[in-house]
């Protein structure tokens, strides 16, 4: 597994203590959105379609503290946008460290080099950035050329100036396993400490609803990619999580484990969907109807949902608080997972994916001419 020892304690430690508690529902990783506007304009996000006035606002850094100091998760994450873009991020970073905080910084990586001297190597930070394939499906997917290359660079120089680094990859419909597997290769050859995985959520602020993956097409894709394994890549999420990717483990949704916190306030129900705000998190906990949500509730929205924010939790929950998870997990780290056999694979996933000429995800990526607008100065 990609994830230091401390912070493994510090997460098994916090989830005992919730249980010894005897509470049902607690937060684990806190999604702290500090601003939506963002250098890229990617086909599959849509958190820069709100108004002008709002992509120009971020929280304060007090806002930021408030909201983990109610929270009380030992991991904050921070997304976007893009985080860097945020004047005071690295005071922000700093006071999360001071709380000894987990942080994962997300980042496209753009900005990341002429930005790493408003941080110091610590334990306590990563930066996560996001890589969603080798250089053509990349910057395909972020609609703009050149960007993997910055990325990889970026990457590079953070793991010499003695930074954790993580990546985020997200796949959607035309992801070919063989390509993704390339790409773990790239990505454990540049060190990166763990690899984040997910398959694309029917995100309905998107631009492009065309290409994300129904669930049955997530469990084929990823049946298909790990039917080939290597000891060397390491995945900075539970074992158990990636099993729930390959469709062998069961896991229900706990949108409480992975609470948003952004301009307008805690979001409800989570990260994707957006159901109204609460002023504070205890709000958020007690008023938010949470049985309408994840897969085994029958809500149409959440059906296809496989997503690390609404699963990994419940992943972490299984690893230290039964016995079977425990269990599992420690025999996956041990031993790794078995590589899917071919008649084990789902016969659902579109096997001409694998076969499409490469010649298509070489296609130059174009920058959307919306995205003039969004480059707020």
């Amino acid at each position: 597994m990609g994830v230091p020892v401390s912070q493994m304690w510090a997460v098994s430690s916090y989830v005992l203590k919730q249980r010894l508690l005897g509470r049902r529902r607690y937060p684990l990783v806190l999604m702290l959105e500090p601003l939506f506007r963002c250098n890229l304009a990617c086909a599959g996000c849509g958190k820069i379609q709100h108004p002008t006035d709002i992509l120009r606002d971020h929280l304060t850094p007090a806002q930021c503290f408030e909201a983990v100091e109610q929270c009380g998760a030992p991991i904050v994450s921070i997304p976007g946008g893009e985080p860097l873009l945020h004047p005071q991020i690295g005071e922000i970073v700093r006071g999360l460290i001071e709380r000894k905080k987990y942080i994962y910084l997300c980042t496209n990586g753009l900005l990341l080099e002429k930005n790493l001297d408003r941080f110091e190597p610590s334990k306590y930070l990563s930066f996560s950035v996001h890589i969603d394939g080798l250089k053509p499906e990349h910057d395909q997917a972020v609609c703009r050329e050149g960007v993997y290359e910055k990325a990889v660079s970026a990457i590079r120089l953070a793991i010499e100036k003695g930074f954790r680094v993580t990546t985020n990859s997200t796949f959607f419909r035309d992801a070919e396993p063989d390509r993704i597997r390339k790409l773990f290769d790239e990505l454990t050859s540049l060190g990166v400490e763990g690899m984040m995985l997910s398959p694309g959520y029917e995100y309905e602020k998107a631009p492009d609803q065309d290409h994300f993956l129904p669930r049955q097409e997530t469990i084929s894709l990823f049946q298909h990619v790990f039917s080939i394994t290597k000891k060397n890549w390491a995945f900075n999420q539970s074992p158990l999580f990636l099993e729930f990717l390959k469709g062998r483990w069961d896991l229900q949704c706990s949108p409480w484990g992975n609470p948003t916190y952004n301009l307008f306030g805690w979001q409800k129900p989570c990260y994707l969907l957006e159901e109204g705000y609460a002023k504070t998190f205890d709000e958020l906990m007690e008023t938010t109807e949470w049985d309408r949500y994840g897969s085994q509730s029958g809500n149409p929205r959440c059906a296809n949902c496989m997503v690390h924010s609404g699963y990994e939790a419940t992943a972490v929950e299984q690893t230290f608080g039964s016995w079977k998870g425990f269990l599992k997990t420690v025999s996956l780290t041990l031993f790794g997972s078995p590589e899917t056999k071919p008649e084990q694979v789902s016969p659902l996933m579109n096997l001409e994916i694998a076969g499409r000429k490469s010649s298509e995800a070489e296609a130059p990526a174009q920058e959307r001419p919306e995205l003039i607008e969004l480059k707020i100065r």
